[in-house]
C-alpha cells in the first residue's frame, strides 16, 4: 500500500509574480493526512482557498483561483512541484495574490521541498483511477484522459519558430522522474506577444531571468535551452500542475495536442462531471 505523504518542515521562499510584479513571500508548511493542497492568504485573515479544480476561474496565460471573491493566480508550477515530489499534503501560506514565478519553472520549488524533506503518513494515497476516455477538443487544440496503470502523460506542440516547429514527448510520473525531465524546463513567450500583454496588465513581472522570450528567428535569452525540447516539457509541467487540481494523482494517460490552461480546465470539468469515467481507489 502506498502511503500518503507530507513535508517534514517548514519552509519558505520569496519573489515576484509573473503577471502582477507584486512582490510575495511563500511557506509551505506541514498538513494532515487527506487535508490536500491548501493556500492560505496570509494578508487576508488566513483565508483558505483550496487547490481544487472547482474553484478555478479563469485562465488566460496562467491558471487563476477564486473562492468568495479572493483570487489566487498562477498556481500550476508550484502544484507540480508538490504533485511531482510526491507530497499528497501541504498548506501554502502566501501573502499576495499571485505565486512567485521564480525561474519560470518549478525546480525552485522542488529544491524547496526536499529542503524540507518528506514524512509518510499513515492513510492510505488514493488515486483518481480512469475508467473510460473524456475528451476534449476546442478548435485545433485537444486533449483526453483514458485508462492506463500508471500517471503517463503524452504531449504535442507546433509553433512556426525555429526553435520549436513540432515537438512531442512521453512522460511517466514515477520515481523522481518529474525532477529529472520536467522541472527544470521554463515557461516561454514571444516579443510579438509582449506589447499585447502588457496592454492586459499580463506579464508585468516577466523577465529574461524567469521566462524564455522568442524573437521571430531566435531568443534573447543569453543561457541556452536547458533542453532541446524545453517547450513540450514545460507543457506537460503545466499538465501536471493543472491536473493537481484534482485533488490526488491520476491512473490514466492524458493525451494533448496543442493544449492550454483553459483546455485543462474544460477536461478536468467535463471528467468530473462523468461520474463513470473515474473511481478513487487507495490499493494500487
Amino acid at each position: 500500500m502506498v502511503r500518503q505523504k507530507t513535508i517534514s518542515q517548514s519552509v519558505a521562499t520569496r519573489g515576484i509574480g509573473l503577471h502582477t510584479a507584486v512582490k510575495v513571500n511563500l511557506r509551505l508548511k506541514p498538513a494532515p493526512e487527506n487535508t490536500g493542497y491548501i493556500f492560505v492568504r496570509t494578508d487576508l485573515d488566513n483565508f483558505e482557498i483550496p487547490a481544487s479544480a472547482e474553484y478555478i476561474s479563469h485562465c488566460s496565460y496562467a491558471t487563476t483561483l477564486l473562492r468568495r471573491g479572493v483570487i489566487l493566480s498562477t498556481t500550476e508550477h508550484l502544484l507540480a512541484a508538490l504533485r511531482g515530489a510526491g507530497v499528497d499534503n501541504c498548506f501554502l501560506e502566501i501573502d499576495n495574490l499571485e505565486i512567485p514565478i521564480m525561474d519560470g519553472s518549478s525546480e525552485n520549488f522542488l529544491e524547496l521541498i526536499e529542503q524540507a524533506g518528506t514524512i509518510e503518513q499513515n492513510a492510505p494515497r488514493r488515486f483518481l483511477k480512469i475508467k473510460q476516455t473524456v475528451e476534449f477538443e476546442q478548435g485545433d487544440r485537444r486533449i483526453s484522459v483514458q485508462p492506463c496503470g500508471n500517471y503517463e502523460i503524452e504531449c504535442s506542440i507546433d509553433f512556426p519558430h525555429p526553435f520549436i516547429k513540432r515537438q512531442n514527448f512521453n512522460f511517466t510520473l514515477s520515481n523522481g522522474s518529474f525532477g529529472r525531465e520536467i522541472a527544470s524546463a521554463r515557461t516561454f513567450g514571444f516579443t510579438t506577444e509582449i506589447e499585447m500583454l502588457r496592454k492586459a496588465n499580463l506579464a508585468l513581472g516577466g523577465s529574461l531571468d524567469n521566462a524564455i522570450v522568442l524573437t521571430p528567428e531566435g531568443m534573447l535569452n543569453e543561457n541556452p535551452l536547458r533542453f532541446p525540447n524545453e517547450f513540450v516539457r514545460h507543457k506537460i509541467l503545466d499538465i501536471v500542475g493543472d491536473f493537481a487540481l484534482l485533488g490526488m494523482p491520476i491512473l490514466g494517460k492524458i493525451k494533448a495536442e496543442k493544449s492550454g490552461h483553459s483546455v485543462h480546465a474544460s477536461l478536468m470539468s467535463k471528467l468530473l462531471k462523468t461520474e463513470s469515467a473515474w473511481e478513487i481507489v487507495e490499493n494500487v
